[in-house]
């Protein structure tokens, strides 16, 4: 288990992270969401034992990682912003280098290390410098070298950061994969990502806390949880029918679709599909919609702007 106490982070009069406190259980895919300079990559610095809180700790696995951080590092992946790495050395070498560095024993050191390569796909560039890849392939070596002692937590800063979306896919199954028995904990500001991987949404600003809740969780506090979306013929003469319906509260007309808002909690779309087959409209596009996680983000840390 991961367990935050009131991490706080100060750069003189700057705060960073202001008693952020969470914790997070096997099998949890963490996203931690947030606009750029909201605290996420020193949050995640903390926990990792890489930076020294202000005040407040982290406890990973029972072990406080200001007191004791080589071995709270030792049941960590972590993969940084940025991908750090030694690039004058070539990929095998960097891996074989992490490997020993992680104490990995030397009858398993190249199991271990080729089990990698595979995962991620490596194995064209093996012998190639690190400093002469792409930034798509420098991502997966940062990867590679964050699990390839099957770390019982992950801590990825921008996993898919540069990676083509053939690359992200393969990385988004991987990490799918690794979380049945892993603690994983994903630091972003790209939404799609959250979405694709995450079971748990963290939303930080400012270095504060606004909400911990599930990706379906937030998308029901959008303004368009459960509205109807259709593209018509004639939309403002529809949207004005259907305004009438007893299901409807409102009607939104933007540049040619059409969005009703429920009056309640069920009935708005058999009562639109309906009102469709009654009057013959015309229509190229319609939906049910669950929420939007961009609105509901954008929410919440506009009103923390604001406040």
């Amino acid at each position: 288990m991961i367990e935050a106490r009131a991490l706080t982070k100060h750069y003189g009069s700057i705060t960073a992270v202001e008693d952020l406190s969470f914790t997070v259980q096997p099998g949890q895919v963490l996203g931690f969401l947030g606009p750029n300079g909201a605290g996420k990559s020193t949050t995640m610095k903390m926990l990792t034992g890489f930076l020294t809180p202000t005040s407040g700790t982290a406890l990973i696995n029972g072990i406080d990682v200001v007191d004791d951080s080589v071995s709270a590092r030792k049941l960590i992946g972590y993969l940084p912003e940025g991908a750090p790495s030694y690039g004058e050395m070539t990929v095998l070498q960097f891996l074989n280098f992490v490997a020993r560095a992680r104490l990995i024993e030397e009858s398993s050191l190249a199991a271990s290390v080729n089990t990698v390569i595979q995962k991620l796909n490596l194995s064209e560039v093996v012998h190639q410098p690190v400093e002469t890849l792409s930034k798509g392939f420098k991502r997966r070596v940062g990867l590679a070298q964050a699990i390839v002692h099957d770390p019982q937590i992950l801590i990825l800063d921008e996993p898919t950061d540069g990676l083509d979306p053939n690359q992200k896919r393969e990385v988004r199954h991987l990490i799918k994969d690794m979380a049945k028995d892993k603690i994983i904990i994903i630091s972003t500001h790209i939404l799609e990502e959250v979405e694709a991987l995450c079971n748990r949404i963290m939303i930080i600003a400012h270095g504060r806390l606004l909400a911990d809740d599930t990706p379906h969780g937030l998308i029901a506090r959008s303004r368009y949880n459960n509205t109807v979306s259709l593209v018509v013929e004639a939309a403002e003469k529809v949207a004005s029918v259907l305004s009438e319906l007893p299901q409807v509260s409102r009607a939104e007309l933007d540049d040619g679709e059409l969005t009703l808002f429920p009056a309640g909690s069920e009935g708005l779309f058999e009562a639109v599909t309906a009102a469709i087959n009654e009057n013959q409209w015309q229509v190229s596009a319609l939906r049910l919609e669950a929420g939007r996680l961009d609105e509901v983000f954008h929410s919440i840390t506009r009103r923390e702007a604001s406040a």
